[in-house]
């Protein structure tokens, strides 16, 4: 009689399972969160705005769903929070540079200094107050000379035509054209009746009505 039939063996050992094949060999990374890359990107060249919220959308899509680039997304942030500082300072240094140097600074018209610019409206009957402006930037006038006359005893219209004509000098040396010629007008102060060393004159150039930019020196307008 016979005995009951052998299980069937196996031709060969089963192999072994695909994960430990892999045993040993590093699993490649996942690809960054292309919000993360694009975030750090556009903070290097100072978006700031765009950069943060770009590393908030990384953020919050790496917590939530896993993946690769919170370092990058932080990254964006710390970039972006330099850019702010670096901004913040440059303005700073800008408000305390133009506080010296007394821009926006509201004084006297005779207190204007030689070289400075000026905002004021030059068709004003009597101009006594003028707010100190930044050359660079939009101006309605520009104090380019002090001069020397001697108008002790002087009637007001003569007064008149000797500062004129001293102003007029220098009036040419500064802007390049004659007085005659150019399309700027000339205005004075005078600060003394008494001839000076440094000047009891002080000589003025702007347009009535329009803006200038950048100082006149040289100009030939």
């Amino acid at each position: 009689m016979t005995g009951p039939p052998s299980p069937m063996q196996p031709a060969r050992q089963s192999l072994p399972s695909a994960e430990s094949w892999l045993e040993g060999i590093p699993t490649p990374k996942g690809r960054q969160d292309g919000y993360a890359v694009a975030a750090f990107a556009v903070s290097l060249p100072g978006l700031v705005p765009i950069a943060v919220v770009l590393a908030g959308v990384a953020l919050r899509r790496i917590k939530r769903a896993g993946g690769h680039g919170k370092r990058l997304a932080y990254g964006a942030l710390a970039v972006s929070l330099c850019w702010v500082i670096a901004i913040g300072v440059a303005v700073t240094l800008n408000l305390v540079g133009e506080h010296r140097r007394g821009i926006g600074k509201t004084v006297s018209i005779s207190q204007v200094e030689v070289g400075r610019c000026f905002d004021a409206d030059l068709e004003a009957a009597t101009l006594r107050l003028v707010r100190i402006a930044d050359c660079a930037a939009a101006h309605t006038g520009e104090a380019y000379a002090k001069v020397q006359a001697a108008l002790v005893g002087l009637s007001t219209a003569q007064t008149g035509t000797v500062a004129t004509q001293q102003c007029a000098g220098a009036f040419v040396e500064f802007v390049g054209t004659p007085y005659e010629r150019s399309e700027l007008d000339m205005y004075y102060v005078v600060l003394d009746d008494r001839a000076v060393a440094d000047g009891n004159v002080l000589c003025l150039v702007g347009i009535p009505g329009t803006h200038l930019t950048g100082t006149m020196r040289g100009s030939q307008r």
